[in-house]
């Protein structure tokens, strides 16, 4: 245990952390009359920092919190528990995380996923933006864009609050950032970081760097940060693409062995079969770079004004190989039990060999000010208002280039096994010249597809807000009041080109190095997306590409008010916080794309959406409102100094994802043997909402120590299911028909840029019947649990141990047999973590276990299951002065693996080998 003293002393810097926490109940319940605060003259404090001190911050800020709060505290500045915030998070009863090349990303709470958690920065919404079409539109935010060197805490709030944003069904998540009014004067760190991932065999280097004064008798302060932190790593996947179905590929009648399925748990007799089966190796790159600037001023001892500009850019690349299969079709297979057909095979194919190219940037910019004004003794206003843009891939540039190349004349056997847990595939290769598929003379080039998102997503916020405070005198000890306009607004332009045949395309200055392969691919062939490409447009090969774009506008306007009452029942202190939220939110949404007037049919699989040369874009506009109103009740009792019981009722929601609001309609499957499919978003979609109850038992029974049990429970209406549809689309000049069905001249042929008028569609073709989804509010759920906690700090030993256990209940269950587009809760799991850790004077050391339960990553008729997971985390440190400090860290030190499949185990969707990671480094404290 690390402990300082010094000497307290009434300033301006110390108005300001009295005015920054005049509005808290956290402070009410250990305030000083004004008779005792008037007293306070130069008074001895005790601060203890460390790993301990930061223990005992955390546990008194949930003790002091209004309603069920959870909190991680920086030991200093730049030494947060984790090089990840999200990492740190998971360590938080409740809190379970998704992971993004081995790093932790978005936040689940309580089972709600990264888009039913608003995350906030010093109380300010945060918009967030990806490049990918993978990644869509939402407004989960993502922690690998912010360092944690610059973060001196986070809360969680667990349950809502009048005066907190609302968004949050799982949690609000407030990131703390450091402020010159932090520190009493001078306050500099610094640290250098090597960066090992056993992935790879570089090491690559993380700075961050931050220095903090005040000035003017501690009237003025300034605080400058940063950070650069570059991170390299290598991955290997075996998986599939485009989910396992009934229906795609398509499945030959008769040729199936349906002999093995149990009648009793699949009484249809319903197959799923699956559309390719890949090997892939992956090299990511990521830059981090993170800025702050903090300017504060009081020029009286009422009034404290701050200026907060903060800064990130994040670029990420990866170059990606793969070697796959692409069963068009499955001719011959047996299903198990399940109705899995465990061996799909069919003749006359190819084998595909794939390069992925990602590479774009995102900007985030944030600029706030805070003005905070002590009127009188029992009355503080509030003014804050921020400016903030998170802008991903500015000039709609292809952020994802994709190519491809595969075995001429369709002269290839192909199958797989899926009869364990891990696919292996065969081929029979003995028809092409040599018999060997992997030699360059029996290469052609295949497709190629570029396509990436622009988004810029602004949000502006200003609010006004009011605390009158009591003398203590009564039981009323606090009124809370205030007004908040939010606007968010995103714009994206969607850029999309491919050519389904490039067949023709000269190979020969092609570079391609065989690798040992994976899975039954003998050999892997690596090659390089961006030489590729550079070789279409030599030959040009490249289509000119379209641009699609939507946007969306959202402003709220909210008002709350909430009282504070402090009693005593039989001796006991009794809290209350009763307060209602209401807000007002206008939608209005569009879309402008290309008039697609058909289908131009390539190859035997492809059909590429065609647009008539010079045809205006069509634009279309909806809108919508609602309004809400939130009440929220934080009552606690303090049954005894250490023992503490907590009842809490709110109720909360959470907005749609973004691209659920896009009027257009967009054509996502039109392969020509099927399926159909097609989406269309809606504006008018009301949020979630959720009735939320929490009962808690906290006892604190040391310093730094408690143990809390939790029970909670959430009933949310309006969850957003997906409405299915089968209609005809119209385009331009009338339905959209499949000029496959009857096949005229040579089709398939032509290309994107030179069609075949033949095979293009036409008014007398057969109308295409699609499946068209539309996001609705159609199902209501519960979901409960348990939250059980323990931190102990074991005396004077230095040791300490932190042990948790939730469990997350909901009857809303996925049933892998059913065909219906049923109604299930993803994200849920129960998570567990168990924390050992030693302090001395000069040295710590730390081991973390963290486990997920399974858990259902996305719904729908392709589902998709993540499986438990657990991980092993170490850090330590030695202080070799007062000022000076080396340390390493470990993430996943056992280098496990995570694997995902669809309904049953053996229907494998991904599975992700990582590495280990290490940080090296040292740190300076001033």
């Amino acid at each position: 245990m690390k402990i300082n003293t010094t000497k307290f002393r009434r300033t301006a810097l110390s108005t300001a952390i009295l005015l920054a926490s005049a509005g808290s109940i956290t402070q009410l319940h250990a305030a000083e009359s004004s008779t005792e605060k008037s007293m306070i003259k130069d008074v001895e404090v005790i601060q203890v920092t460390g790993m301990l001190g930061s223990l005992s911050k955390s546990a008194q800020m949930k003790r002091t919190g209004t309603g069920v709060v959870d909190a991680i505290s920086a030991e200093d500045i730049g030494k947060f528990p984790d090089a990840n915030l999200a990492e740190s998070l998971q360590r938080i009863t409740g809190v379970s995380i998704d992971r993004t090349n081995n790093e932790g990303n978005g936040v689940t709470v309580r089972g709600f996923g990264p888009d039913f958690n608003l995350v906030t920065l010093n109380g300010r919404q945060m918009p967030n933006s990806s490049a990918l079409q993978s990644e869509g539109i939402d407004r989960s935010f993502n922690f690998n864009e912010i360092s944690s060197d610059a973060v001196s805490a986070v809360e969680v709030f667990k349950t809502g609050r009048a005066d907190l944003d609302s968004g949050g069904i799982g949690a609000v998540i407030d990131i703390q950032t450091a402020k010159p009014f932090d520190y009493d004067g001078f306050k500099a760190t610094a640290s250098v970081k090597a960066v090992v991932d056993t992935t790879v065999d570089n090491v690559t280097p993380e700075f961050s760097g931050m220095i903090s004064n005040t000035f003017l008798d501690d009237t003025f302060g300034i605080l400058v940060a940063a950070s650069y932190a570059e991170l390299n790593s290598e991955s290997k996947r075996i998986g599939t693409q485009s989910g396992w179905n009934t229906n795609f590929p398509a499945q030959v009648a008769g040729n199936i062995d349906k002999s093995n399925i149990n009648t009793a748990l699949n009484p249809d007799k319903t197959t799923w079969g699956v559309n390719t089966v890949d090997s892939d190796y992956s090299h990511n790159e990521r830059t981090r770079t993170n800025a702050q600037v903090a300017l504060q001023w009081a020029p009286t001892d009422t009034i404290v004004a701050s200026v907060e500009y903060f800064l990130s850019r994040l670029e990420r690349s990866n170059s990606m190989t793969r070697s796959s299969f692409w069963f068009d079709n499955i001719e011959t297979g047996t299903a198990d039990a399940n109705g899995t057909i465990i061996n799909p095979a069919r003749e006359n194919d190819e084998l595909n060999f794939w390069a992925w190219e990602y590479n774009f940037e995102t900007k985030n910019d944030s600029l706030g000010l805070n003005i905070e004004w002590m009127a009188t003794d029992s009355l503080t206003f509030t003014l804050d208002a921020h400016d903030s843009t998170s802008h991903s891939n500015p000039g709609a540039q292809p952020a994802e280039s994709i190519a491809n190349m595969k075995n001429p004349g369709q002269l290839v056997d192909i199958s797989a096994d899926f009869t364990s847990d891990m696919p292996m595939v065969g081929y029979d290769a003995s028809a092409l010249p040599g018999g060997d598929p992997y030699a360059r003379e029996n290469i052609v080039g295949d497709i190629y597809q570029r396509r990436g998102y622009e988004i810029e997503n602004n949000i502006q916020q200003v609010a006004l807000g009011g605390t009158w405070q009591s003398n203590g005198d009564a039981a009323l000890e606090a009124i809370h009041f205030g007004v908040q306009n939010t606007v968010y607004t995103v714009d994206t332009t969607l850029r999309e080109e491919a050519n389904w045949n490039v067949s023709g395309m000269d190979l020969s200055e092609l570079d391609m190095t065989l690798v040992p392969g994976e899975i039954g691919f003998q050999q892997h062939i690596d090659y390089s997306a961006v030489q590729f490409f550079d070789l279409l447009d030599n030959q040009n090969l490249l289509n000119d590409p379209t641009l699609k774009t939507n946007g969306m506008e959202e402003d709220t306007i909210a008002v709350y008010l909430a009282v504070d009452f402090i009693t005593e029942i039989y001796d006991m202190t009794f809290i209350a916080n009763l307060g209602v939220r209401y807000e007002d939110t206008d939608v209005t949404s569009y879309s402008v794309v290309p008039p697609v007037v058909g289908f131009n049919w390539i190859t035997d699989l492809e059909m590429s959406e065609y647009v008539l040369p010079d045809t205006p874009n069509v634009s279309s506009n909806l809108s919508g409102d609602y309004t809400s109103t939130l009440p929220s009740v934080n009552l606690s009792l303090q049954v005894t100094n250490d023992l503490i019981t907590r009842f809490s009722y709110s109720k909360t929601l959470s907005r749609s994802t973004i691209d659920a609001m896009f009027p257009a309609t967009s054509l996502n499957d039109h392969f020509s043997t099927g399926p159909f499919r097609a989406s269309q978003g809606n504006p008018g979609l009301l949020p979630y909402l959720a009735d939320n109850f929490d009962f808690s038992l906290e006892y604190y029974y040391a310093e730094g120590s408690y143990a809390s049990i939790g029970y909670f429970s959430k009933d949310v209406d309006n969850y957003i299911g997906t409405g299915e549809e089968d209609r005809v689309i119209n385009g331009v000049n009338g339905p959209l028909t499949n000029p496959s069905i009857n096949p005229r001249g040579i089709c398939p042929s032509g290309s994107n840029s030179d069609p075949d008028p033949d095979c293009l569609s036409q008014p007398q073709d057969p109308a295409i019947i699609w499946t068209v989804t539309t996001p609705i509010n159609q199902d209501s759920t519960t979901v409960d649990g348990w939250e059980l906690n323990i931190q102990n700090i074991f005396g004077d030993t230095g040791f300490g141990a932190i042990a948790n256990y939730t469990i997350v209940n909901t009857a809303d269950e996925y049933d892998p047999y059913s065909l219906d587009n049923q109604f299930a809760i993803t994200g849920l799991s129960d998570t567990a973590n168990l924390v050992g850790f030693y302090e001395n004077e000069s040295f710590e050391i730390r081991v973390a276990y963290n486990w997920r339960d399974d858990f259902l990553l996305l719904a729908g008729s392709s589902p998709v299951f993540t499986e438990a997971y657990s991980q092993i985390d170490i850090s330590a440190s030695y202080d070799i002065n007062d000022s000076v400090s080396i340390f390493i860290d470990g993430l996943n030190i056992t280098e496990e693996d995570t694997r995902r499949h669809s309904r049953f185990s053996n229907q494998i969707v991904d599975f992700e080998q990582y590495g280990a990671r290490y940080n090296v480094g040292v740190r300076a404290v001033f």
